[in-house]
This record gives C-alpha cells, sequence and structure tokens, in this order.
C-alpha cells in the first residue's frame, strides 16, 4: 500500500499573513523530508512568491486563457527545496468570479492524477479567508482537504473572518466536507493578544496549533524574496515556523467547529475592549502614582 497523501487548507483574512506562514510551513516540511506541493488559490497569485525568490509564475488560468487544453507538468514549478509550486490564478480584474481558477485548477489536477504521479506527502492550499463561497469553498465543501486551519491575529476583524470560516466548516460538514484542525496565532507579541486567541478558541469549541511573534526576520527575509526557513534558518522564527509544521505534520483529528453567532460575537468583542479599556486606565493610574 502506497502512502496517504495529506491535503491541508489554510485560510486567512487578506493581509493577516496567511501566504508568509504557509510558505514557512512548506518549506519547514521540505528541510522534514516530505514532499510537498503549495497550491496558491489567491487571486494575487503571489502565494509561492518567496519558494520561488521572489518570482511569480504562470497561473493555471494564464495557461488555459492561451490554450484550450494544459498538462498539468507545465503549470507546476519547482522551489525552494524541492518543493512544487503551482497557482491557481483568477480572472481579468472585474470579469468574472476570483474563485473560478481554484475549481479549474483543482480539477485539471484531479483529472490529470497529478497528486498521485508526483508521489507526494502534503499539499498545502493557501486560500484567501475573507469570503467562504464558490471557489473558495471548494477545498472545505468538496471534502478535498482533509483538515483546515485559519491564521488570525486578535484584531476583530480578522476573528471575524476566522468566525465565517468556521461557519463555512460547520455548513458543509454535515455532507462529507473538510473539518477544522486548529487555528495558528499570528502577530501574536503582547500577553492580550494571546488571551483575547485563546478565549476565542475555547469558544467556538477549537484549539490553537502555535503563536507566531511578529518579527523583523520575517520582513528581512521577504525583502531578499525568500521564506525564513531558506534565509535564517538558525533563528528564533524559524524554529517556531518548524513546530508549527510538525504540529501540522502529526495532526490527525480535526473536529466541528461552533462559531459564535454574529451578535454573540459583537458582545464578545465589546466584553474584551472593555477589559483592554480598564487596563490602560490601569497602566494610566500607576504611572501617575509613580
Amino acid at each position: 500500500m502506497g502512502k496517504k497523501l495529506k491535503q491541508i487548507a489554510i485560510y486567512g483574512k487578506g493581509g493577516i499573513g496567511k501566504s508568509t506562514t504557509t510558505s514557512n510551513i512548506s518549506a519547514a516540511l521540505s528541510k522534514m523530508g516530505f514532499r510537498v506541493m503549495q497550491f496558491g488559490c489567491d487571486p494575487k497569485s503571489d502565494s509561492t512568491n518567496t519558494l520561488r525568490g521572489g518570482e511569480y509564475i504562470p497561473t493555471v488560468l494564464d495557461m488555459l486563457r492561451e490554450k484550450s487544453t494544459v498538462k498539468v507538468k507545465s503549470v507546476i514549478f519547482d522551489g525552494y527545496n524541492g518543493i512544487y509550486c503551482v497557482e491557481a490564478g483568477g480572472p481579468a480584474p472585474g470579469v468574472g468570479c476570483a474563485g473560478r481558477g481554484i475549481i479549474t485548477a483543482v480539477e485539471l489536477f484531479k483529472q490529470q492524477r497529478a497528486f498521485e504521479d508526483l508521489d507526494l506527502d502534503f499539499v498545502i492550499y493557501d486560500i484567501l479567508g475573507d469570503v467562504v463561497c464558490g471557489g473558495f469553498a471548494v477545498p472545505i465543501r468538496e471534502g478535498i482537504a482533509e483538515h483546515v486551519f485559519t491564521v488570525s491575529s486578535s484584531d476583530f476583524m480578522a476573528i471575524y473572518a476566522a468566525n465565517n470560516l468556521f461557519k463555512g466548516i460547520q455548513r458543509y460538514s454535515k455532507s462529507g466536507g473538510a473539518l477544522l484542525g486548529g487555528l495558528i496565532a499570528n502577530s501574536v507579541n503582547l500577553p492580550y493578544s494571546r488571551d483575547i486567541i485563546d478565549d476565542f478558541a475555547q469558544r467556538t469549541n477549537t484549539r490553537v496549533m502555535h503563536y507566531i511573534p511578529r518579527s523583523v526576520t520575517v520582513t528581512q527575509s521577504e525583502l531578499q524574496g525568500k521564506t525564513t526557513i531558506e534565509a535564517a534558518p538558525g533563528s528564533e522564527q524559524a524554529a517556531i515556523y518548524m513546530t508549527l509544521a510538525a504540529r501540522l505534520a502529526d495532526h490527525e483529528n480535526s473536529s466541528t467547529p461552533t462559531p459564535l453567532e454574529t451578535t454573540e460575537l459583537r458582545q464578545w468583542a465589546k466584553g474584551w475592549a472593555d477589559q483592554l479599556l480598564e487596563l490602560e486606565i490601569g497602566v494610566v493610574r500607576e504611572s501617575a502614582a509613580i
């Protein structure tokens, strides 16, 4: 019996660090000896840039616009440490559905049995998580990804997007859809940020896979067109990504989350806002007393 392919979808609000996190996870898994494909599913088509030295690659939809039939090998590009890089792509600006690239690309790879032929251990889908509809929901709705993870900071809009994703997972779980593996806490430098994310995870019946602090090392690496794993392998930040990747590699049991209703989420957020205000007032009073 051949080895089992593990397909993981990583969602997150735009600008939250989803692609940075995903690329470092892919790079870390490759360093562990796994055969990895990163499948960019963002219409910006920049998911795999830091795996390719900052270079953009032609997308599946780009190729299909040029010719009616496409062999998958023509849309797979070599990345750092042997990682296979694919970008689904999107429609021309202002035309069509942004999720069409995901639907088209996934179907093409299924038809040509690309994953099996490459003998992959992991396929990591990097997906925009602001909306969970149409093509963006394909890896969840169709059960293509076995495990879904979301990247979130403690900012309300990032948590709001994560909660919406949880609603989609809950809905599709009833018909064989993918389940939630957990939450990846990004840009967590202050104690209250961790507390907010921990509280949200507990209330929605999920877990935090790891905490990733904001780091200048990541910025320096990306300015070189590289992941932190490649550019600064001995750094503390690289060690954090290696630990996260190992946890995802070992992860087996995902579950259905219990998202908050919108009014409940607003009340929860207001409660935290009040706590932070009290904390700020306390700090000001303490400083004045000194």
